[in-house]
């Protein structure tokens, strides 16, 4: 990876910091405040939001009724959902301290919230929350899987891939074998971090292109300790 690409890599990741919080400030316009896990607005939104909720039989007939065919079929997935929670969540708990891998905080990708929203009737609150637990989950196994493929396999796809995940485009270049072992470790360094490896302005980190110096091999990791699942 030249320097331009890490260049325009840390761009893109210091606008997306910028994106995030231009979003929250806007939503936090809404008038809410959040104290812990409960969120509160303030009375007139309350009002509003009550007088917006739509009651069980009127949100039958109104709402796309054809829907509730697949229902059964869209909470059957519940299944393989939770087995997947189950099974990835424990090999995460045994076998990422034996890496030495920082491990994923499911708290940060599967958030409850949408059911206190008062324009929403319970089906509705039921609908959102199983989306949120559905898409969390995906997001939360998805970055489980990521940092072990950091650890063991850095090594970017000879095609185009859509859909990667925050770590990839770290990865060593296809085909690039000169220092693999030790850009390898350097990777598995690095992923004693939570935020995995990030490269310092300008320099160099294990997915550059090999040099004959080993030093170029060595990320910068945070300095702030892992977190716990």
């Amino acid at each position: 990876m030249d320097t331009r690409i890490r260049d325009l890599l840390q761009q893109i990741e210091a606008l997306e910091g910028d994106l995030r919080t231009a979003l929250h400030e806007r939503e936090s316009r809404v008038n809410f405040t959040l104290r812990g896990k409960r969120v509160e607005f303030e009375r007139e939104i309350r009002q509003a939001h009550h007088k917006l909720k739509r009651n069980f039989f009127r949100w039958l007939i109104t709402d796309r009724p054809q829907n509730l065919i697949t229902g059964p079929i869209i909470y059957g997935m519940i299944v393989p959902l939770l087995f997947a929670d189950l099974f990835v969540t424990f090999y995460q708990a045994c076998c990422f301290p034996i890496y030495g891998i920082a491990k994923v905080r499911r708290a940060d990708y599967i958030v409850f919230d949408r059911h206190q929203l008062g324009y929403l009737n319970l089906v509705e609150r039921i609908h959102c929350e199983y989306c949120s637990y559905a898409n969390g989950l995906m997001a939360y196994l998805t970055e489980i899987i990521a940092r072990t493929e950091l650890y063991f396999c850095p090594i970017k796809h000879a095609r185009k891939v859509l859909g990667t995940h925050a770590h990839y485009a770290q990865f060593l270049a296809y085909g690039d074998s000169a220092d693999f072992h030790a850009r390898l470790e350097a990777f598995r360094r690095a992923s004693k971090s939570p935020d995995g490896f990030r490269p310092p302005p300008g320099g160099k980190g294990p997915g550059a292109q090999a040099s004959s110096s080993c030093e170029d091999c060595e990320p910068q990791t945070a300095s702030k300790s892992a977190p716990s699942a």
